[in-house]
């Protein structure tokens, strides 16, 4: 292995590992840390937690024990994914984990960069933008589990870490590879832990991995691994892996537990022409509604794709929410769409669409997968992932276009 990738969450996992395997890296979606070694094919291996939300201490744990499974195949790079819109809360895990793994490795001066610029997120003095916006003029100012409140991320940084944090201005930036490699240096030379990097092009982010060639560890969203197999490459030590289709029948169900805007509005465009059942939290907690309802509601439209979904408007959320309380509400959800997409597949469903984060890891950790083989790229930052028995697309909540459904469902056949 020559890449390794702590990843806090499953999408978040299979963006990243889409990524590297673009750049032609043999990637491997391990999900969770796994007992066993890797395949010496692997060259790139990213380990999907689901750390983005628990507690900070559990979370620095998990990927602490990640890292050093990761170093023992022979990893002579880790990055740290986390979200492109930096999904946290001033007490939250992106901090204390960067720390905690950059102390392991006994280094400062880190990049911290959760540039995505193809979906519209970028970073400038320090701060994050989605599209013109913004993060907290933004819709992710509702997220119902990471409210993003501020936009400026060494701020954010502040308050979750101990060590001081940087800052690699865009006008750095645009020098190239070696005015950030010396900037960071600089950083780290004040003591600068965990550094932000502004990024508003794919030519920034290319231009950071150059500088990051000899770097024990990086930071950010997938957007960071731009320029990571290039480096490989020039060493000589990449095999140029080609992704192949699978050819796969059967039939497909979508699930989605996505509050994100982009998934209504992906979901309203749906079932203008496909069935859909709609999962009211209150009647999960009040067991009105079950998993084998949608197991058999979708065998009922057999002729079609149907999508279940409890996605709902930011002030529909947060009623719910404060009448029955968030991390009650959260659960539930994830343990229903877990339990629909068990019994999905025991039905015979064979392709599985998952939206929203969190959602995603409940269902994969459900059907008990230990590790995804990386497919053709669905939309930016979403790829098929193939399992021994089943074909998944694990989306983001913000990703994709408002035809991504369909366009699923046509590239996991």
């Amino acid at each position: 292995m020559l890449l390794g990738v702590v990843a806090d969450d499953f999408t978040g996992a299979s963006d990243i590992a889409n990524t590297l395997a673009r750049g032609g890296m043999a990637a491997t979606q391990f999900l969770g840390v796994p007992a066993s070694p890797a395949a010496t094919s692997c060259e790139a291996g990213v380990v999907a937690l689901k750390s983005r939300s628990i507690a900070s201490d559990h979370a620095v744990a998990q990927s602490l024990r990640a890292l050093e499974w990761l170093l023992a195949q022979g990893a002579r790079q880790i990055v740290f994914k986390y979200c492109s819109t930096f999904d946290s809360t001033p007490a939250g895990n992106i901090g204390p984990v960067g720390e905690a793994i950059a102390r392991r490795l006994n280094v400062k001066g880190v990049v911290a960069c959760p540039a995505f610029p193809t979906t519209g997120r970028t970073v400038y003095q320090g701060h994050l933008f989605v599209g013109d916006r913004l993060l907290n003029e933004s819709s992710l100012r509702h997220h119902p589990l990471n409210p993003m409140t501020d936009a400026d991320l060494r701020r954010w940084l502040r308050m979750q870490t101990q060590d001081p944090v940087g800052l690699v201005p865009l006008a750095v930036v645009v020098q190239g590879a070696d005015a950030i490699a010396e900037a960071l240096g600089a950083c780290a030379q004040r003591g600068e832990r965990l550094v932000i990097v502004d990024a508003v092009s794919d030519a920034n982010l290319t231009a950071i991995g150059t500088a990051c060639a000899d770097a024990p560890l990086l930071t950010g969203g997938s957007g960071i691994a731009l320029g990571l197999p290039a480096n490989f490459a020039r060493l000589g030590v990449l095999h140029r892996a080609q992704r192949r289709p699978r050819h796969v029948g059967g039939r497909a169900s979508i699930l989605s537990g996505s509050c994100s805007a982009r998934t209504l509005e992906q979901i309203r465009s749906y079932l203008q022409s496909h069935p859909g059942i709609a999962i009211d939290p209150d009647a999960v907690l009040d067991g009105r509604v079950s998993p084998h309802d949608v197991v058999s509601f979708a065998q009922r439209h057999a002729d079609d794709t149907v999508i279940a979904y409890s996605s709902a408007s930011p002030t529909e959320v947060a009623a719910v929410q404060q009448r029955r309380g968030a991390a009650v509400v959260a659960h539930a959800l994830e343990q229903f769409f877990s339990d629909a997409a068990a019994a999905l597949a025991a039905s015979g469903v064979q392709r599985l669409i998952v939206a929203g984060g969190e959602t995603s890891g409940a269902v994969v950790s459900a059907l008990g997968f230990d590790a995804l083989d990386i497919g053709p790229e669905i939309s930016p930052g979403v790829p098929v992932l193939y399992a021994d028995s089943i074909v998944l697309a694990l989306k983001s909540g913000n990703f994709g276009d408002v035809d991504f459904f369909e366009r699923a469902l046509r590239l996991m056949q």
